[in-house]
């Protein structure tokens, strides 16, 4: 058996304005910031002595490496994306950065999601990536269309209640 997996595949390559800044400053912050004091830290620590003992050094040198594993990310992933700038002419559909109410048909339960770039997901916030199976599915849908989702938990059959955009004054 080879340890040969297909690659998976990539992700959609758009995000908010807001998105795009954040992890503008992320980026900025981790080379501007951060790694220099960690590489102040692993010097100071190096200069303690015998390396193969020195739990500091060891930690800082990790540390390193996760910052610059995620300077490389960044700087190869910022220049592909394409920041979605305004909103969709037809703005009684959902599109990308629409902030949409759902019900679950099966449970009444009323569901929250804003729909974002796969950079910008935050399950907290209820943002959801427009790779995802039910950003996916709700697509172009309008208000009072009902549609389904094959979710993890099995098949779930949803109504639109609302769509906004950014901009659009609260109901």
């Amino acid at each position: 058996m080879s340890r040969w997996r297909p690659p998976s595949p990539s992700s959609t390559a758009i995000i908010t304005r807001a998105g795009f800044e954040r992890l503008k400053a992320e980026l900025d912050h981790l080379w501007h910031t951060l790694r220099p004091e960690v590489v102040k830290a692993l010097a100071a620590a190096a200069a303690e002595g015998d390396r193969s003992e020195n739990a500091e050094y060891t930690y800082r040198k990790k540390q390193l490496g996760e910052i610059d594993r995620r300077v490389r990310y960044l700087s190869k992933r910022i220049p592909a994306l394409k920041v979605a700038e305004g909103t969709p002419s037809d703005r009684d559909a959902v599109f990308f950065g629409a902030q949409i109410e759902l019900e679950n048909l099966a449970t009444g339960e009323a569901l929250h999601y804003r729909i974002v770039g796969p950079d910008e997901t935050d399950a907290k916030l209820g943002w959801i990536s427009i790779d995802s199976p039910l950003a996916r599915a709700v697509l172009k849908k309008r208000v009072d269309d009902e549609f389904s989702a094959a979710l993890p938990g099995g098949e779930t059959r949803f109504a639109v209640v609302a769509v906004r955009y950014d901009g659009d004054p609260a109901d």
